[in-house]
C-alpha cells in the first residue's frame, strides 16, 4: 500500500493504534539498498506494523545539482519492500510535507554543529525538520536509522530527547559491500572502476588508523597518514577524517568515553562519508 497524503496515512495509522499495535518507521529518501532493507527487517522483527517513508527532502540539500541528481527509483524500491512485509509506504508529494505558507524549522545545536553541520550549513535543520514531520505524520513508536550516517543519528536522538517526542530511536549497524565500502545510494553514481578499486580505500584507511590509535599511536599521527593514503588511492579531496566523542561529536579527549572516527571524501565528484568505532 502506497500512501501519498498525510490524511490517508493518519487514517490507516489510527486503525492500527486502535488495535493496540506498535508502529515502526524507517525514514528514507528512496534508492533503496541492502542497508535500508536491514533497517526494515529490524523494524519488522520488533513492530507489528512497519511504515517506510520515501521522500527526497529538498531542505537537506545545500547543492541544487545534488538534489536534482539524487536517484528516484520508487517502483524499484516498492519491489524490494514487497517481500519484507512492509505494511505501508508513505511517499508524499513535497506540498504534503511543506504546504503553502510552511514557516517552521527545527534546529538542533551542539551535536549538529561540527563536521557535516559546518561543511553543509542548514543540512541538519532540513533533516531535523523533516524527521519531526515524519514522526508526527506516522505516529511511530520506534524509528530505525543506520549508523552509517552517525552524526545524523546523534542529531535525531538529541532532537527526540530535547522535544520529549514519544518515539524510540534505534540505531542499526552499517552494512558494507564485500569490499568494505559502506552501502549508500550515492555509490551508484561512481564509475565501476572507482567503486570497485578506489572507494574501498576509505574503510581500509579508517580501519588501519583506528587500529593504530587503539595500539597507542596519537590521532595526530594516525589521521594525517590515513588522509594521505586516501589521496594516493585516488580520492580527489578529503573534507575530514577525525576522531570525536561518539555521542557529542566534540573533540575526543577522555579515553574513558567511546570515540568514533568519521570521514568524508570525494571520489568521481561524489561525496562519500563513513564512520567506525575507535
Amino acid at each position: 500500500m502506497i500512501l501519498r497524503t498525510v490524511e490517508a496515512l493518519r487514517a490507516q495509522v489510527r486503525t492500527w493504534k486502535a488495535a493496540g499495535q506498535q508502529i515502526g518507521v524507517v525514514p528514507t529518501m528512496g534508492a533503496l539498498h541492502g542497508g535500508h532493507l536491514s533497517l526494515v527487517r529490524a523494524a519488522r522483527a520488533e513492530c507489528p506494523r512497519v511504515i517506510v517513508t520515501i521522500f527526497v527532502n529538498p531542505r537537506q540539500f545545500d547543492n541544487p545539482e545534488d538534489l536534482s541528481n539524487y536517484p528516484r527509483t520508487e517502483a524499484a524500491d516498492a519491489g524490494q519492500l514487497a517481500p519484507l512485509g512492509v505494511d505501508a509506504i508513505f511517499a508524499p508529494t513535497p506540498d504534503q510535507v511543506y504546504p503553502p505558507g510552511f514557516a517552521t524549522t527545527v534546529s538542533v545545536g551542539g551535536v549538529a554543529e561540527p563536521l557535516e553541520g559546518a561543511m553543509r550549513p542548514g543540512h541538519f535543520d532540513g533533516v531535523a525538520t523533516v524527521v519531526a514531520k515524519l514522526f508526527g505524520a506516522t505516529l511511530a513508536d520506534r524509528a530505525y536509522f543506520g549508523e552509517k550516517d552517525w552524526q545524523q543519528l546523534q542529531v535525531v536522538r538529541r532532537m527526540v530527547a530535547d522535544l520529549n517526542l514519544p518515539v524510540t530511536v534505534v540505531g542499526c549497524p552499517t552494512l558494507r559491500e564485500a569490499s568494505g565500502l559502506a552501502m549508500s545510494s550515492r555509490n551508484m553514481r561512481l564509475s565501476p572502476q572507482a567503486r570497485a578499486v578506489v572507494a574501498p580505500a576509505l574503510y581500509a584507511a579508517m580501519t588501519e588508523a583506528a587500529q593504530a590509535i587503539r595500539q597507542g599511536q596519537a590521532p595526530g599521527t594516525a589521521l594525517p597518514a590515513a588522509r594521505e593514503r586516501l589521496l594516493r588511492a585516488g580520492f580527489e579531496k578529503v573534507d575530514y577524517i577525525v576522531t570525536r566523542d561518539a555521542e557529542t561529536l566534540q573533540d575526543w579527549s577522555d579515553p574513558a568515553r567511546p570515540a568514533r572516527m568519521l570521514a568524508a571524501a570525494w571520489l568521481d565528484g561524489v561525496r562519500l562519508i563513513d564512520n567506525i568505532a575507535v
